[in-house]
């Protein structure tokens, strides 16, 4: 059933029709009630995807991101992330259309999509620094936010989290417990959130006048796997502690240690970044970075949504604190879980 069937049984124009569905106040009386009794009882819905578009949006959000489907799902970053960009729709009655597909593909399709009309705009999270995904994107005329600053693209609109001053802070209270040999597990360098908190390793080893030896860092893959791997690496070269950026390669890091046969943090101490939900029910409990990610996802939808709607303004840039939270796996406080306020180093 379709706006001229709805017309023909009515007796009506077709615009008249469609002026009804609209609830348009320039339709007589009697017309609009024959009219609706029609739609009723031959139980018409009128094409939700075709009006939104004929009103110039679309109330749909893309959310792209340029990673393998098997990390998207294996990855407890995400689905958080998800989970906040979708509450904040919900709220603004809009929807997430969630581009599934391995990264070529993404990269192929990029062009018809942000062309169609489909979307009002576009997340990118998890971008890689040099991934022509991104230009391709912010060359369209389709509103776009990324989640993570880009050091290229910088009249870019952002939501981030300062994962820069976060490792800054986690390395500088393992410095402050007297741990001097001090390893990393990096994530991907061309990653913005693992080229960032690298950044923050060496800018606390700096500070305090320490310069890390090449085997002391290793790169890892924000993966368990890639965690227990760059640990037994690691572990010849007898680190003092590990900073792993990412929880879930300290937990390959922690898994690792104990095959190993050492005790942490009495052999090596371990400290993450995220502080997941299983950060307080490892074996010990870890030091972490917390970030937002939830909240990271609600802003980053809410401000497109605004971005979509006042598209006169210019590009948003928005940063988010971390928090240091302290638990056994650095060797201090051993019994207690306190947090410290939002990028304050810890003494």
């Amino acid at each position: 059933m379709n706006l001229e069937e709805i017309a023909k049984l009515s007796n009506v124009s077709r615009s008249t029709v469609s002026r009804v569905v609209n609830n348009d106040p320039n339709v007589k009386e009697q017309t609009r009630v024959r009219v609706l009794k029609v739609i009723r009882q031959a139980n018409y819905r009128p094409n939700a995807a075709a009006r939104s578009l004929a009103a110039g949006h679309s109330h749909i959000l893309g959310l792209v991101i340029p990673t393998g489907v098997s990390a998207l799902f294996t990855d407890p970053y995400f689905p958080i992330l998800i989970q906040g960009i979708s509450s904040a729709c919900n709220v603004h009655d809009h929807s997430v259309m969630l581009w599934l597909a391995e990264p070529e593909y993404e990269r192929h399709m990029i062009g018809q999509i942000t062309g169609s009309g489909l979307v009002d705009g576009v997340i990118i999270a998890s971008a890689l620094l040099d991934d022509p995904l991104n230009k391709a994107i912010f060359q369209s005329d389709i509103p776009a936010i990324m989640v993570g600053r880009h050091p290229i693209y910088q009249d870019v609109s952002y939501v981030d989290v300062d994962n820069r001053r976060g490792s800054q802070d986690i390395v500088t209270h393992l410095i402050r417990l007297g741990y001097r040999r001090i390893s990393t597990i990096t994530g991907p360098p061309n990653l913005i959130a693992g080229a960032e908190r690298y950044a923050g390793y060496l800018a606390a080893m700096k500070e305090r006048g320490l310069t890390p030896a090449p085997e002391w860092v290793v790169e890892g893959d924000f993966t368990e796997a890639g965690g227990y791997d760059g640990m037994q690496r690691l572990l010849p070269h007898r680190p003092e502690a590990v900073f792993a950026a990412s929880d879930i390669m300290a937990l390959g890091s922690l898994r690792a240690a104990h095959d190993a046969g050492l005790r942490v943090p009495d052999d090596v101490a371990v400290v993450g970044f995220d502080d997941m939900p299983f950060a307080a029910r490892s074996d010990p409990p870890l030091t972490t970075v917390r970030q937002p990610i939830h909240r990271t996802g609600m802003l980053v939808a809410e401000t497109l949504i605004d971005m979509v709607a006042h598209p006169e303004s210019g590009p948003r840039r928005i940063v988010l604190p971390t928090e240091l939270v302290i638990r056994s796996t650095c060797g201090a406080n051993r019994n207690s879980d306190r947090r410290l306020p939002p990028n304050s180093g810890a003494t």
